[in-house]
């Protein structure tokens, strides 16, 4: 039966629309500000500038040592996406081929902590990471994002992992292949949508988090975007016209990645909800 266009199907388009326009509303607001003049942004926010200030991305540029807290980012970006991928993709994959009372329970554990308020454990973690010698560098932040991520990140995983059949593992097994080859060999790569899905999700979370950072990173070198973005903001003073061009600046990479990548989400999502 041939679908008809009708005047309902163009009501919900033309919703869908403004809905779409209303979100982007917030990036106008930033980008355009952007490019004014510190009185001019003061004076009419909403209006188009009158003359482009492209000095304020220069400032900020220098300011923020962007080239530095671009790679402190990226750095604690890639890294924690790497553990939480090996971690997680390996973990629920044993939970999933090895089902027990015990291994229910863990799994659990893991679903219960993704409600955890990450306000409500802010002290015990720095008195954790003081204890292990990771505060105050790039490898205990990481190693806090492998905390804090693996419970989302293995959930995923352990849905899309009931998608596969035990028959390819079994083949596998048959022609001698040992069980972590099965898994590295086999089933990871068959876990690419799922990859590439939690892979945007962390990068979107990791990427933008300023709390975490904040707490753990006390040197000024080791700055992320985020970090480096608040020094605009002092008690006296907001310079918002370098606030803005910086946040421009920070959320550019993250946004084009995603952009690029955002066809894998709905992909791995749907494949990962249904099993069979």
């Amino acid at each position: 039966m041939e679908n008809k266009y009708t005047g309902r199907t163009l009501t919900l388009e033309i919703l869908g629309i403004l809905i779409g326009l209303l979100f982007l509303v917030p990036f106008y607001f930033v980008i355009v500000n952007s490019l004014k003049s510190f009185a001019e942004l003061l004076t009419n926010s909403a209006a188009l500038p009158k003359d482009i200030v492209w000095n304020n991305y220069t400032r900020a540029w220098k300011i923020l040592d962007y080239p530095k807290v671009f790679t402190n980012s990226l750095i604690i970006t890639v890294f924690s996406n790497l553990g939480l991928v090996a971690i997680s993709s390996m973990a629920a994959y044993r939970l999933v081929r090895n089902p027990s009372k015990f291994n229910n329970f863990v799994f659990a554990i893991f679903v219960a902590a993704m409600v955890i308020p990450f306000q409500s454990i802010m002290i015990p973690l720095v008195r954790v990471t003081t204890n292990f010698g990771l505060m105050g560098s790039i490898p205990g932040l990481i190693v806090c994002y492998f905390g804090f991520g693996v419970s989302l990140t293995m959930f995923l995983y352990h849905g899309f992992i009931k998608t596969i059949p035990r028959e390819i593992e079994e083949s596998a097994r048959v022609d001698g292949c040992s069980p972590y080859g099965v898994f590295w060999r086999i089933v990871f790569p068959l876990l690419k949508p799922m990859t590439v899905t939690v892979i945007l999700l962390n990068s979107l979370w990791i990427w933008n988090d300023y709390l975490l950072p904040l707490l753990v990173l006390t040197d000024p070198d080791l700055r992320t975007i985020p970090l480096a973005t608040s020094a605009f903001f002092a008690q006296y003073t907001k310079q918002w016209d370098l606030a803005l061009a910086s946040l421009v600046l920070g959320v550019t990479p993250i946004v084009i990645f995603f952009l690029s990548m955002q066809k894998h989400i709905i992909e791995g999502i749907t494949a990962g909800s249904v099993k069979g």
